[in-house]
């Protein structure tokens, strides 16, 4: 029988913190639900205490999601566990994470505390979230590189505080697959009260063995995995959740595990946090990758051909990659259209089906064929009603050798018109001042300007996302069309938008102060 293993998601905390990887309220919704529909067994909102953005994003997710737990992240401090319970009790099932490092370097530089001093806070606050929440997780920050006696130590006098998860991290992706597994097994042997609660492991990736250290945590005992969708988090990332899911279902012959996670779901939530942050897998990104099912040697095709086992240890469908031929074309209705949005794993509500609809009418009259690609680019660029300050009306562009490039952008907003021309190095700039005349925004540098081929062919769908940074934020938004001039000018009205939103919100909740 196979031993279950949880999927401790944290894109939304850990993977979020990431720099240029930040989300607006809407788009950590987006993927809670998204990750609710992968079947995580937990997900990580966010660290309630860090900001009121933070506190509000994680108690929304928790009063949205219902078919798994959601947990908020504290340090070892009152005020952070009370904002943590604050945030998380609307939640089906609350966990509260809470924190404190474990190795001589962080206790000495960082915390400024002796050995002793950490046993007792991590004591006292495991016992004080305990009275809010009956389930309380533990880390001991930096557990790979801290004193394997210490170490077995403080997972011993939390457990008997009331912990029922402790999490053992390679917080600076320091350690190997060997010495992670020698590290679990210890813990597990020095601390026999292991057998009443779950450990856990969450790997980063700075040496490339993120994927490696979180499967051979689990070889020694480990029982959840803390990772992210794409391995997103902080420096060079974590774990990603994708891999370790694969790994487990391909090779259960060495691992004799699983988890719960509706693995036909993972292209299309990669896809969607991809394209949320404003980026794209790299082509030979595992799984997820364009080239994870592509074979363009000759030897290689011809032995797919004979036998796809030849090449391929796991089917692009077992992952979501579809190889569905359906087609849908101008003729092809709304209920046609939701039909094939389910099959692709798509429930949308009535505005956004109507929304997407629209513009897959649209797409029809431009395109022969419109592809799944096609499709699945359709979802992923719906825009929410309440992003949509200014919407493209038209635009006109004049280009040539070697005068300037000139741009007209007509922009509605509220049911008024605003027009203006500006001249730029090229269309895409001349267009993108010409934006800035009319919305005016506050300062910001232009950080990113992405542009792909959704599908094949001369007449292929422009998908272009747009990343703006100001002091403390950095906004991404995306366009898609026919026109790569069309779809670039609304990505970054787009990001415009989420500029201004943000700003405005600042101004009001300055006011309010």
């Amino acid at each position: 029988m196979k031993n279950r293993v949880k999927i401790f998601d944290t894109t939304l905390r850990d993977g979020e913190q990431a720099p240029g990887c930040s989300m607006n309220l809407k788009e950590k919704l987006e993927v809670a639900k998204r990750l609710e529909l992968l079947k995580v067994d937990i997900i990580e909102a966010g660290f309630a205490i860090s900001s009121p953005g933070d506190f509000e994003s994680v108690s929304a997710v928790a009063e949205t999601v219902k078919d798994c737990s959601v947990a908020s992240l504290a340090r070892c401090a009152e005020k952070d566990i009370d904002a943590a319970y604050e945030a998380l009790k609307k939640a089906e099932s609350p966990r509260i994470h809470i924190f404190i490092a474990t190795s001589p370097i962080h206790m000495e530089y960082k915390l400024k505390m002796s050995p002793d001093e950490v046993l007792e806070k991590a004591a006292a606050m495991v016992r004080y979230a305990k009275k809010l929440c009956p389930d309380v997780e533990f880390s001991a920050e930096d557990a790979t590189r801290s004193d394997p006696k210490f170490l077995s130590e403080i997972v011993r006098t939390v457990i008997k505080n009331g912990a029922n998860v402790v999490n053992i991290p390679d917080t600076v992706g320091y350690s190997t697959p060997n010495e992670m597994r020698s590290i679990i097994e210890q813990v597990i042997k020095n601390v026999p009260e292991c057998e009443d609660i779950e450990l856990s492991v969450h790997c980063h990736n700075d040496l490339g063995m993120a994927t490696a250290n979180s499967l051979s945590g689990i070889l020694g005992g480990a029982s959840q995995v803390e990772c992210t969708v794409n391995g997103l988090g902080e420096r060079a990332g974590n774990a990603p959740l994708e891999e370790i899911v694969m790994a487990l279902r391909t090779r259960p012959d060495i691992y004799n595990a699983d988890t719960r996670i509706d693995s036909t779901k993972i292209y299309s939530t990669s896809k969607a946090v991809f394209g949320i942050i404003g980026r794209t897998a790299p082509l030979n990104k595992p799984i997820v990758g364009a080239n994870a099912f592509s074979h363009e040697a000759g030897i290689h095709q011809h032995g797919v051909l004979a036998n796809r086992e030849t090449y391929e240890i796991m089917t692009p469908e077992s992952v979501g990659v579809s190889s569905n031929s359906m087609v849908l074309g101008k003729h092809s209705g709304k209920h046609a259209f939701n039909d094939a949005l389910k099959q692709l794993g798509y429930t949308l509500n009535k505005d956004d089906l109507g929304d997407c609809f629209k513009r897959f009418k649209v797409l029809c009259d431009k395109k022969k064929t419109v592809s799944i690609k096609d499709i699945e680019a359709l979802v992923r660029n719906i825009t929410p009603e309440e992003s949509k300050h200014y919407t493209l009306k038209s635009y006109s562009v004049h280009i040539g050798h070697p005068e300037s490039a000139t741009a007209v952008i007509t922009l509605e907003k509220d049911g008024k018109i605003f027009k203006e021309v500006s001249l730029g190095n090229g269309p895409v700039d001349a267009a993108f001042r010409a934006v800035d005349k009319i919305t005016n925004p506050p300062k910001y540098s232009f950080e990113n300007y992405v542009i792909q081929s959704v599908s094949e062919g001369k007449d292929s769908l422009g998908e272009v996302m747009t990343t703006l940074r100001t002091a403390d934020r950095v906004f991404t938004g995306r366009g898609l069309s026919t026109d790569v001039i069309e779809a670039s000018i609304e990505a970054y009205v787009h990001t415009q938008n989420k500029l201004l939103d943000s700003f405005r919100q600042k101004e009001g909740a300055d006011c309010d102060a």
